[in-house]
């Protein structure tokens, strides 16, 4: 009897914490749209529904565990093909309990959309990124007009890279505010997921973030694997022991961090594909020029993969990197940006002699006036 209400209790524990399907609908008109033009609800690759327009309208239906977003896409000739995103008639939604209602005169880019709360939340948060978005689009559209000289230009590409930083750095302050403001929201939950392609996670930015969420946000598939990185990077966080680790040169030589002991190092994630690591590597380079006679390295880790090693070779000799270069080839599932939960590139974290990481994401000037703050 003890054994049976045990397994009665713990089933009905279960079945408590697990989320209900959410059942959802979306449906609307866009303009007088037929046969062979269809719809595709879109997420993560995957079709989760299609519709072909009749007069202009379609509707979509499905389940989902959870609130989550997806993407709208219009193929005309009715085809979704290999090319499913880039430039297209395409927007995203959130697929919710309440249905999803969009109108347009014709196309998905000029679409009404209403919906339930988080909905709301989003077209809220889309709202307030307006103003940055179009400062965006005034730096894509200077870029594009430059002649091939001008945009080849080193002045006008720092020039490029550092308004456009300066915006990405906006995007992220507006995505924190939105999350810190709205800890319910599954729109929040999204968007956290997504600030490590603006800029690198730091455990004491965004664990305080994903700490005040709901429970029902956590326990979501998507909410325990960001809980998983928050408790990773607590591992690479500032003041934490370094974590080791050992992999090749291109000679085929093993070295390991621990090789550095007693030393200042910095471990520098970037690729020979990388545009930007490459724009910093002079910088990196001077930097090593100042420092390396003063108890200072630089160890590099290479997220390039098998099929590009001769790229990563041409790139470290016409760089002139003069420092120690390794990789495991795997490109971004490198055993070590695993282990140090590299999520963008540049990425780098200096490691004092002792082995505690000191610093991290240190770029442009700032890799000097830390170098110089640690190294006397």
């Amino acid at each position: 009897m003890k054994n049976y209400l045990l397994g009665f209790l713990l089933f009905t524990a279960v079945t408590a914490n697990a989320q209900a399907p959410i059942a959802f609908t979306v449906k609307g008109t866009v303009g007088k749209l037929n046969a062979p033009a269809k719809i595709y609800l879109v997420r993560g690759g995957a079709v989760l529904d299609s519709a072909t327009f009749k007069n202009g309208a379609f509707e979509l239906k499905g389940k989902t565990n959870v609130p989550q977003s997806a993407d709208l896409i219009i193929k005309r000739n009715g085809k979704l093909g290999q090319g499913m995103y880039g430039m297209q008639d395409a927007t995203r939604i959130y697929l919710e309990a309440s249905p999803v209602m969009l109108t347009s005169p014709d196309s998905l880019r000029k679409a009404t959309i209403k919906g339930g709360p988080v909905t709301a939340d989003d077209q809220r948060l889309q709202a307030s990124i307006k103003p940055i978005l179009v400062k965006m689009q005034a730096l894509g559209a200077e870029a594009k007009k430059a002649s091939k000289e001008e945009q080849e230009s080193p002045p006008f590409q720092e020039r490029m890279r550092t308004q456009f930083e300066a915006i990405n750095k906006e995007y992220a302050q507006l995505y924190r505010a939105f999350i810190k403001a709205n800890p319910n929201s599954w729109v929040s939950l999204d968007i956290l997921s997504s600030l490590g392609m603006m800029e690198a996670p730091e455990y004491t930015v965004v664990a305080p973030l994903y700490n005040a969420f709901s429970p029902a946000l956590k326990r979501s598939p998507q909410g325990q694997r960001y809980g998983e990185l928050v408790q990773t990077l607590k591992a690479v966080s500032l003041g934490s022991m370094a974590p080791s680790f050992t992999q090749k040169t291109p000679e085929g030589k093993s070295v390991s961090l621990a090789d550095y002991r007693g030393k200042y190092v910095l471990v520098d994630f970037w690729a020979s594909w990388c545009g930007p690591c490459r724009e910093d590597n002079p910088n990196v380079r001077k930097v090593y020029s100042e420092f390396k006679s003063r108890n200072f390295e630089i160890l590099g880790v290479s997220l390039d993969d098998e099929k590009a090693r001769d790229k990563w070779l041409k790139a470290i000799q016409d760089d002139q990197l003069a420092w120690t270069q390794v990789s495991d080839l795997k490109g971004w599932e490198n055993d070590v940006a695993r282990l140090y939960r590299i999520q963008s590139i540049p990425q780098n974290f200096l490691i004092d002699p002792s082995g505690k990481i000191v610093a991290h994401n240190l770029h442009g000037d700032e890799l000097r006036t830390t170098l110089a703050q640690f190294i006397k």
